[in-house]
């Protein structure tokens, strides 16, 4: 009996040894949980459309070029470029070696479709492809070899590296790209469920060695920021953005919180086209009725920066910080706008806010209160992300919505979504003094003169409250101790390449 019992507890010693050892192992696979609270959605990433996918993305594909954490364009598929006297002809030479996640080169090819593919000049078009209007100005492209590849720009466009760095490079006539895919960055696709996870693991070829410290991430998607908040909090998620002032005063023992600029345009975004909205009396009213800084102090605790206008506050040249004071708060004129355009009684309108960004839903509840003072009655309605981008940013079936528009990689790209004709303009928002004015600005070559054409239509969109500006955003985000690394980008990039094992 004593024997046995010997043998029994030897046992559960060895076995109380190999599960050691296994926690052991899994801690040096170096797997970092990073929430996000929206599903993709796509894997395609010229059919991406939403800042959250992208952000995401951005660790698995990779276009000619990539910004830098300054903002700076830095080489990635390509090497090096060379342009013409003219500005008309631009010769992009691949980086030699560089290699898909199935291992094949990368050809000129590839290259070449991915940007016809993004350009809408394929035949037959697919009709799912979000097409890169600024690619209107590519008059052709082709392949010169297996290593260069030829743009050739019917007008000059300076700007256009940039929006090359938006295009990813994919495997030519790849069927498979929206369920497994493939691309060139420094971690490749492993799995995707649906509203639960997706899941990436170091690319050992990676062109840049050591670039990248961990050898698995999960991207591990919650309902909401409260959800994915008790998840950080159970030790669930290691990496958790965008958490608001109240959470980030509540993080638990063994995480610290990192702050910096989301760079996002938050605002009630107005149908232009939906009474009462089609009346710029009444988006000027509103405009009127917002108190932003007391917002920014409710729900951020004073962090964030008050806006006048749509562009981004990083793009310092184009910026017109002028605009922030046009509109102060003033209920009193606000309820004379409203009277002017025949509403003596108010106006009562519905904001429809996805769910799944508290910040935007605290925001939308305080804005609520303050319309009130000016005669204006608003409901919030609460939809999924998924909803948000079919009805209000696909089908523009909304009166107002409270939301935010993720940082560009260009300034050009914060008014484009402003031309009547823009197939993301799904505040409706009509002008043909501004589409003149905008065509005006990308016909010249003089960054002067286009500073100014940026600053005169930034006035006309303040002017004409095409949507009532609130903030930039303060991000917040909590970090597990046992990692660092974590860097924020003028864009929407979660980089899980920066991070690393303290």
């Amino acid at each position: 009996m004593l024997k046995r019992k010997a043998i029994m507890i030897l046992l559960i010693l060895v076995l109380s040894i190999t599960l050691y050892g296994c926690k052991g192992n899994m801690k040096s696979t170096k797997t970092v949980t990073i929430g996000i609270t929206q599903d993709l959605d796509s894997l395609d990433p010229h059919k991406a459309v939403a800042a959250g996918t992208k952000e995401v993305l951005f660790n698995i594909y990779e276009g000619l070029y990539k910004l830098d954490k300054n903002g700076e364009l830095v080489s990635a598929v390509a090497e090096s470029y060379e342009v013409s006297s003219d500005d008309l002809v631009y010769i992009f030479n691949i980086r030699n070696g560089i290699k898909f996640h199935n291992g094949n080169n990368v050809t000129a090819n590839d290259i070449e479709y991915s940007i016809k593919r993004s350009a809408g000049m394929l035949k037959p078009s697919d009709p799912m492809i979000a097409v890169i209007s600024a690619f209107s100005v590519i008059s052709d492209v082709e392949a010169i070899g297996d290593n260069t590849v030829k743009i050739v720009l019917n007008e000059p466009d300076t700007e256009i590296l940039y929006y090359l760095s938006t295009c990813d490079i994919i495997p030519k006539d790849y069927a498979e790209i929206s369920t497994k895919p493939i691309g060139t960055g420094p971690f490749k696709f492993v799995s995707y469920s649906p509203l639960e996870s997706v899941v990436m693991e170091k690319y050992n070829d990676y062109y840049l060695e050591n670039k990248q410290q961990i050898e698995k991430v999960i991207f591990k998607i919650s309902s909401d920021t409260d959800s994915a908040f008790m998840e950080l909090r159970s030790g669930v998620i290691d990496i958790l953005p965008y958490l608001t002032d109240a959470q980030a005063e509540q993080i638990p023992e063994g995480y610290y919180v990192k702050e910096g600029s989301m760079n996002l345009i938050q605002g009630i975004f107005l149908n232009n086209e939906r009474e009462p909205f089609n009346d710029i009396r009444v988006r000027q009213a509103l405009s009127y009725a917002i108190d932003r800084q007391k917002i920014i102090d409710i729900v951020a605790g004073g962090k964030g920066e008050v806006l006048g206008t749509n562009m981004f506050p990083g793009f310092k040249n184009y910026y017109d910080e002028t605009l922030v004071d046009v509109y102060d708060f003033n209920p009193d004129k606000a309820k004379e706008l409203l009277k002017e355009a025949g509403y003596d009684n108010g106006i009562s309108f519905t904001i429809k806010v996805p769910s799944n960004y508290q910040y935007h839903v605290d925001t939308a509840q305080i804005v609520v209160e303050q319309l009130k003072e000016s005669g204006i009655n608003a409901d919030i309605q609460l939809i999924e992300w998924s909803a948000w981008l079919s009805e209000v940013y696909k089908e523009r079936d909304y009166q107002a919505t409270l939301s935010g528009l993720a940082a560009e990689v260009a300034p050009r790209k914060a008014l484009e979504r402003f031309n009547t004709e823009a197939g993301n303009n799904f505040m409706n928002y009509k002008n043909p003094e501004f589409d003149n004015l905008y065509k005006t600005a990308n016909n010249t070559n003089d960054e002067n003169e286009r500073i100014l054409y940026y600053k005169q239509m930034q006035a006309m969109l303040t002017k004409d409250a095409a949507a009532v500006y609130i903030q930039n955003p303060f991000q917040i985000t909590a970090i597990n101790d046992k990692l660092d690394g974590y860097t924020y980008y003028p864009i929407y990039v979660q980089d899980m390449s920066l991070i690393y094992f303290k």
